[in-house]
Formats: C-alpha cells, structure tokens, sequence
C-alpha cells in the first residue's frame, strides 16, 4: 500500500526503524494543504499537520513509500491514529507530474502554540534533503524554530538513528 509521507517519516532511517517493509517510490505533493507545526504531540512538542486550506497556492511535499500492509497496524500505532492523527486517503502530484493515490496521516489534536524538538525538525528536514525536494521547500522547513528536548535521553535515542554522520 501507498504511504504519503510529509513529516519524520520522510527520513528513510526514521520509517525504515519502524516499518521495515518500506521502500521509496517517489516524491510528491499534496495541493490544498499547507505543513503545520502544530499537531499537539503526548511528548508536549509540535509534530507535522498537511493542514487543509483548499488553497491552490499551497502544497505539502512528501515522500510516497510503499509499505506493506502487515506493517500498517504498526504505524498506526506508532503514528497515534485515533489519538491526535487520523487517516485519509489523497491524491497526488508526483515528481513527474503523475497522480497518485496514497494513504496519509492529519492531526486532530491541534495546539499551534506549541514548537516541534530540534530532533524531529532534524528527521523532517533529513527526509527533505535526502529525497531532494525544493529548495524553496527545505528552506521553508530551516526556517521553523525549534526547541530543545527536555528529555535529554529521548534527544540522543531519537539521533542515534544518524550516528554513522550521514544527514
């Protein structure tokens, strides 16, 4: 199955540590929908929201993977579908200027006062580069403040995913 990835999950070492099963496909993006930091997260940070606006001047860039679908329940879980994230099924513009049709994650628990961890802005803007999206794009996603963790072990345990200096 499809998976439109737009926040940490477009970080191949992010979802590859919780899906096994994925692989790339493509990149692409979600008209009418503007990325948000504020989906309000039960660690009290700001994770990704593809906030809808219907507007033509907005897109959300992501990663299309495909996962298999024994590893849903996985991500569902992982992802707090019912719980802050629920699922919805898009429609897509590839990289190639093919439509697509994928599953995806928005949020329900919104709280746009809060700011994500410099962690989880790092996996969101790893994924960004690893995959090459616009520059316009990345520096959209550099642009967001971030705060520290408190949780100091939570910040290491979340990096060690890039221990080998790659992204």
């Amino acid at each position: 199955m499809l998976y439109f990835s737009y926040g940490s999950n477009m970080s191949s070492r992010r979802l590859l540590s919780r899906v096994p099963s994925a692989k790339y496909v493509t990149t692409a993006a979600l008209s009418g929908h503007d990325l948000r930091f504020h989906k309000r997260s039960l660690d009290g940070s700001a994770k990704c929201d593809a906030f809808a606006t219907q507007s033509d001047e907005h897109a959300v860039r992501g990663v299309v993977y495909h996962i298999a679908e024994s590893h849903k329940a996985a991500l569902d879980r992982i992802e707090g579908l019912g719980q802050g994230y629920e699922e919805k099924t898009v429609e897509l513009l590839t990289s190639s200027n093919e439509t697509l049709v994928a599953y995806t994650y928005f949020a329900t628990f919104i709280d746009p006062s809060l700011k994500p961890y410099q962690w989880y802005k790092r996996h969101v803007l790893t994924g960004a580069l690893e995959y090459a999206l616009p520059e316009k794009y990345i520096d959209k996603l550099r642009d967001i403040e971030a705060i520290e963790d408190p949780n100091r072990q939570r910040y290491v345990d979340e990096i060690a995913i890039y221990k080998d200096g790659l992204t």
